[in-house]
C-alpha cells in the first residue's frame, strides 16, 4: 500500500506545510538526509497550546504529537515535490514537550508522532528517538516535533 494510501484510510489530508517564522528554512536535504524544522502542534483550528501536567492533558498531548506528525509529513511532501514513496527511512524524530514541572510521561506524549510516522510508512517509520521536557516552546505551543529522513 503507498503511503497516499495509508493517509487516506487515516482519514489524513496533508495541511499547506507552515512556513518559517524567523532567520530558518522549514527543511534542509543534504545528500540523502532531509532535516526538517521543528513541527509545533499547530492546525487550521489554532491547535494545542499550554503546559501538559497543568493545562493540557496526556491525551490531548499525545493528539497534538500526532499533529506535529501531520505537519512534518506537510514539509516532507513539499521536499519530495509530492512524492512520499521516495520516503527510505524515517531516522529519527527529535520531540519536546511544553511539561508541567511534576509531569513524566514525556516519551507517552511523543508516541502520537512515532506512532504516525510506523501508520504512514510501515518499517520504514522506525525510528530512533529524543523525547524531552522543557518550560516553554515557540508561541506556546504545547509539542513541537524535527526529523531527519533519508530519503531517495
Amino acid at each position: 500500500m503507498t503511503v497516499a494510501a495509508r493517509l487516506a484510510e487515516l482519514g489524513i489530508n496533508l495541511p499547506e506545510p507552515a512556513k518559517a517564522v524567523a532567520n530558518y528554512v522549514p527543511y534542509v536535504q543534504t545528500g540523502n538526509l532531509l532535516h526538517i524544522s521543528g513541527q509545533l502542534s499547530n492546525d487550521a483550528s489554532g491547535g494545542v497550546k499550554g503546559t501538559v501536567g497543568a493545562d493540557v492533558t496526556p491525551e490531548q498531548a499525545q493528539a497534538a504529537a500526532r499533529m506535529c506528525g501531520v505537519n512534518l509529513l506537510a514539509q516532507m511532501s513539499a521536499a519530495l515535490d509530492g512524492d512520499l514513496e521516495r520516503v527510505v527511512r524515517v531516522v529519527k524524530l527529535g520531540g519536546f514537550v511544553q511539561a508541567a514541572g511534576d509531569f513524566e510521561a514525556i516519551p507517552a506524549v511523543i508516541n502520537g508522532c512515532s506512532d504516525l510516522m510506523v501508520e504512514a510508512f510501515g518499517d520504514k517509520g522506525r525510528h530512533a528517538r529524543s523525547a524531552v521536557g522543557v518550560y516553554k516552546l515557540p508561541l506556546g505551543f504545547a509539542v513541537e516535533v524535527d526529523a531527519i529522513v533519508e530519503v531517495r
